[in-house]
């Protein structure tokens, strides 16, 4: 990693401490980067925002798809203090940066109680076997949606 990559991550972390400080949420920021220039920050904002999809990364996707205009990241960096968890991990895939950095593991995490680990084993298990009640329902009727996408001339393809 060279010198200026250190200074966007040492911006991620400087937000993921500062929100600890200013007790806003958990001790997590990222930071999206592009053209060598930050164009987004995130902190996690979990608690102060009653928002369980706050988390920094997410919120920093956020805020670089509204500054470009866009919903995805061609060409972006994602510098993270902390090893994504699975909904930041697929929302940062969905997103489609270029490259992504984080700092602290989710062992690092784990061991103060952010511990995602059920959570990437719930996702490996058949439907019929997770903890939370999952059954499908109306599947025909739903088709219906899908069926209209496919059709549609007005769609934008992502």
């Amino acid at each position: 990693m060279d010198k200026h990559n250190d200074e966007f991550m040492k911006e991620a972390i400087r937000l993921s401490i500062n929100n600890v400080v200013e007790g806003k949420g958990g001790p997590f920021g990222a930071v999206v980067v592009k053209d060598g220039k930050i164009i987004a920050r995130g902190v996690n904002q979990v608690t102060s925002n009653n928002d369980p999809t706050a988390h920094a990364e997410v919120v920093a996707i956020r805020n670089a798809c509204a500054t470009l205009n866009t919903f995805q990241l061609d060409g972006c960096e994602i510098y993270t203090s902390c090893e994504p968890c699975p909904m930041c991990l697929g929302a940062i895939y969905w997103a489609r940066p270029a490259k992504l950095y984080y700092a602290n593991t989710k062992e690092d995490a784990a061991f103060i109680n952010f511990d995602d680990k059920f959570i990437y084993e719930e996702i490996a298990l058949p439907v019929e076997k997770r903890k939370l009640f999952t059954k499908q329902i109306l599947r025909s009727e739903a088709l219906e949606a899908f069926k209209k996408w496919e059709q549609s001339a007005i769609k934008k393809d992502y």
